[in-house]
């Protein structure tokens, strides 16, 4: 038999999931042109583009644009798309083995951390990420509910994710409606009685994960106001001596921009967004099994033996009241079935995207990329270096032989599998079907798109229902 790879015995690969990374991985395959590569990519949902589609923020269309690339390749005849099918459930371990050589699994993170403090688990109080997919149409999340008239809000965390929250919360129903939020969101939000959102973070204006755009962004709401406090503005030694070590200009554009909110006058606009500094949540206090108000300590900046600059907390203490609480501290992935996995990491376990066992050794034909390989960190390019890394080590071992044998290598082979076992499946041609629609529908809204929210509406569009 040819060798596997060859235009007679092409590679199979198979991608779980269809965020960035798993379509990084079919870019980075495609640059081997003397490889004969066909890849079949797999979701739970019916749609791709996993946090493109599901996490980047409505109002930040600019940063959706990588969909035009994974377009491109998805466009390849080698390229197979089956979405509504979810591993573990609907295919397993062992009808993956039985048809592909090498499995590559690129489930992001999807879950947040939890603050581990008394009351977190009151009512109204909430993961980002729950939120964001909410706001965004996420089938999963579509059904859930927030208690918007809450005139109080506090947002744990000062990151990315917790930016967007809390932008989306003081912007007004005119600058929503431009975007591609979810239609229940943008009608909830329009009803919303929040006026003041707090963003609460760890420690200084010199560690925060924010960047100079999104921190640049607050101060240009149109309705909304933005302030912080100077004493909370005013950089420590230690972050003065770490910046001048680092020289680092965008943590510079950063500390800038809050020092610049820290001496604003306020206008008067209908909400007021208060960012805090060096402060941590200690208790959530609850009233009749509601959120009432957060507790937080002061912390303090110090050097570290390490030279970082970290927080550590004094004895004072505040209570701020809030009816409603938005936790973004960090995110997990999920273990996997019959995948090793490190649950305090919430990483598979892999060397340089190679899935290990927990003694270290090799798991034949098995690689993973993304979050779920690295943890939550970078952004959304970072996943295109993550993504070439492993399909590197995918290569280099086809070409020492190390992959699995799969008895079944026909390429139809899945698919008359799943035509009898998940029928509804989507394929990318049904995927389309939706795209279409919903731009269709966004155009005579004057929006970007009008998005499908639940998985029996995009089966039911596709003819699959």
């Amino acid at each position: 038999m040819s060798a596997v790879g060859s235009a007679e015995n092409p590679l199979r690969v198979a991608i779980v999931g269809s965020g960035p990374a798993g379509f990084y991985t079919v870019s980075n395959f495609l640059k081997h042109k003397d490889l004969h590569v066909e890849m079949d990519m797999f979701d739970r949902l019916p749609t791709p583009f996993g946090l493109v589609r599901a996490g980047v923020a409505p109002d930040h269309q600019k940063d959706k644009s990588v969909m035009r690339a994974y377009d491109k390749s998805a466009a390849s005849p080698n390229f197979r798309f089956y979405g509504n099918v979810e591993y573990g459930s609907d295919i397993t371990m062992a009808d993956l083995q039985e048809h592909y050589h090498q499995i590559m699994f690129t489930t992001g993170a999807p879950f947040d951390r939890d603050l581990d403090i008394p009351g977190e688990d009151l009512t109204g109080s909430h993961s980002a990420t729950e939120f964001v997919a909410w706001y965004n149409g996420h089938p999963d999340f579509a059904s859930r509910s927030f208690d918007l008239s809450q005139e109080n809000v506090a947002i744990v965390g000062i990151g990315n994710v917790a930016m967007d929250v809390a932008r989306i919360l003081c912007k007004t129903y005119d600058e929503l409606a431009e975007t591609d939020m979810a239609d229940y969101a943008l009608e909830a939000l329009k009803r919303s009685k929040v006026k003041n959102v707090y963003l609460l973070g760890r420690r200084g204006p010199a560690q925060a994960a924010f960047t100079p755009p999104e921190i640049k962004e607050m101060g240009e709401l149109v309705d909304a106001d933005v302030t912080v406090r100077s004493d909370e503005a005013k950089l420590d030694a230690a972050s003065l001596e770490a910046m001048e070590a680092e020289a680092d200009k965008n943590v510079e554009k950063n500390v800038a921009y809050i020092n610049e909110y820290s001496e604003r006058e306020l206008t008067g606009k209908s909400r007021l967004l208060t960012i805090r500094f060096l402060v941590s949540p200690t208790e959530v206090i609850g009233r009749d099994g509601q959120v009432c108000a957060i507790r937080m300590v002061k912390n303090e900046a110090y050097q570290s033996e390490d030279g970082a600059v970290r927080a550590r907390a004094t004895d004072v203490f505040e209570d701020l009241p809030v009816g409603l609480l938005f936790r973004s501290v960090g995110y997990r992935g999920v273990a996997l079935p019959e995948i090793p996995f490190h649950e305090s990491w919430g990483t598979i376990l892999n060397d340089q995207g190679r899935v290990q066992n927990s003694d270290g050794s090799q798991v034949t034909g098995l690689y993973t990329a993304g979050w779920i390989k690295r943890g939550p960190s970078g952004v959304i390019g970072t996943n295109k270096t993550c993504a070439q890394e492993t399909v590197n080590c995918m290569v280099e071992d086809l070409g020492k032989g190390t992959h699995l044998n799969p008895e079944h290598t026909d390429p139809q082979a899945m698919e008359t599998l799943l035509q009898t076992r998940k029928p509804n499946y989507l394929s990318w041609t049904d995927w389309k079907t939706l795209d279409e629609i919903e731009h269709s529908k966004g155009e005579a809204a004057g929006r970007p798109r009008v998005k499908f929210t639940s998985v029996r509406e995009m089966l039911a569009a596709t003819g699959k229902g």
